[in-house]
């Protein structure tokens, strides 16, 4: 029977290498990648046409809030029709990686129909550059109403790449924010004093948790450091743990157990290589450095990160779902005893690069696929 008691338990490093479905030699014998052919999953295409959809989050009311990276929120009726973009949206930097990234809704949504967003946004000055950025707004109807940035990564710089932006709130209702190295800039990860490479956690009005590890330095909402740019976050729901999961060089993608103050490593320590074949770091322990909780070499480059906790597929229930972009499927990581052992492909016939995960309360798992015609796919049995 499968124990659904990951905490902070059971830590392990687990090399999975994936080519063509093949796995090779880890730390563990028994782990192995599974090509799992899609018998008895349903799959249902809820929308198309979005432009390069990133993040979704789910409405009380059973509507869907999605994002398009391009600069674009739009709504997804339960009856499947989707609206034009929002009104209101704020202008977002759409170059490269950056653009509209992901999106939540507050913990009181029903109470206060606020939502959250993290976006690239311009410079304040006018001059070249953006930064990843969290807003809220007040949804109404197809409307965001009173949009608001209550956080904003320092410095803000002039390039394209690795932004992060996964949101995530905790049982506390603090928010936390997925932000990356900006890729020139990654020896700043180890620095505490700007927002290179971090998690932050802030309050709902973007004030700063007192009991977070940094508040007297000048980046007092980092709450973890040493990352390269975290493309999932959720937390535990027994737990309560945040758990992150971020892209890796060529090598080295990583999920992590995310605890306040701690030092994932990046660049001093990694998995990986970079792309140019160039070592990075001929380390990949330190002392006082985080290892990962399971890493792949070589990399799948994982999107969206949730814990299956549904009744449609049962016997998935504890186990983690993450996207593939590299590899375009779904992987089931199979959770035992707070440890990874088996890993399972779907999809993969499709083509598509997933960029995002979200499970219902009923069970059904839902998808954004990667590409300028992208779509939001529903998966049940």
């Amino acid at each position: 029977m499968k124990k659904f008691t990951a905490g902070l338990l059971g830590l392990c490093s687990i090399s999975l290498a994936v080519s063509q479905g093949v796995m090779a030699n880890s730390h563990n014998d028994t782990d192995k990648v599974i090509s799992t052919k899609d018998n008895g999953i349903k799959v249902t295409t809820l929308a198309q046409g979005l432009e390069h959809p990133w993040g979704m989050a789910f409405l009380p009311n059973g509507d869907m809030l999605v994002t398009e990276r391009s600069g674009g929120i739009r709504r997804l009726s339960q009856s499947g029709e989707l609206s034009g973009r929002l009104a209101n949206v704020p202008e977002v930097v759409a170059n490269n990686q950056g653009g509209m990234l992901d999106i939540t809704i507050d913990p009181d949504f029903s109470e206060n129909n606020t939502v959250y967003f993290c976006y690239s946004k311009p410079s304040d000055d006018g001059k070249p550059g953006s930064s990843s950025s969290v807003a809220k707004a007040t949804l109404i109807d197809n409307a965001l109403e009173n949009v608001e940035v209550i956080f904003s990564a320092s410095p803000v710089i002039d390039n394209g790449f690795h932004f992060g932006c996964r949101l995530v709130f905790d049982a506390e209702k603090s928010l936390y924010v997925t932000l990356g190295d900006r890729y020139k800039y990654m020896k700043e990860a180890q620095n505490t004093d700007n927002h290179f490479g971090t998690i932050v956690r802030i309050n709902r009005d973007g004030s700063v948790p007192e009991s977070n590890p940094f508040t007297g330095g000048d980046a007092p909402e980092v709450f973890s450091f040493g990352h390269r740019n975290v493309q999932g976050v959720t937390v535990h729901p027994d737990t309560g743990v945040v758990w992150a999961m971020e892209h890796g060089p060529k090598g080295g993608d990583e999920i992590n157990l995310i605890k306040n103050g701690a030092n994932y490593g990046w660049p001093e320590i990694t998995y990986g290589i970079d792309y140019s074949g160039e070592i990075i770091s001929d380390k990949t322990h330190m002392e006082g450095m985080e290892q990962p909780w399971l890493y792949w070499d070589p990399s799948i480059a994982p999107s969206g990160l949730v814990f299956y906790t549904g009744d449609m597929f049962k016997e998935w229930q504890g186990d983690i779902l993450v996207g593939s972009l590299k590899f375009t499927h779904l992987r089931r990581i199979d959770v035992v005893d707070g440890k990874p052992t088996e890993q399972h492909e779907y999809l993969r016939d499709k083509g598509a690069r997933i960029r995002d995960v979200e499970v219902d309360e009923a069970g059904a798992i839902y998808l954004l696929t990667d590409s300028p015609n992208g779509k939001v796919l529903k998966l049940t049995k």
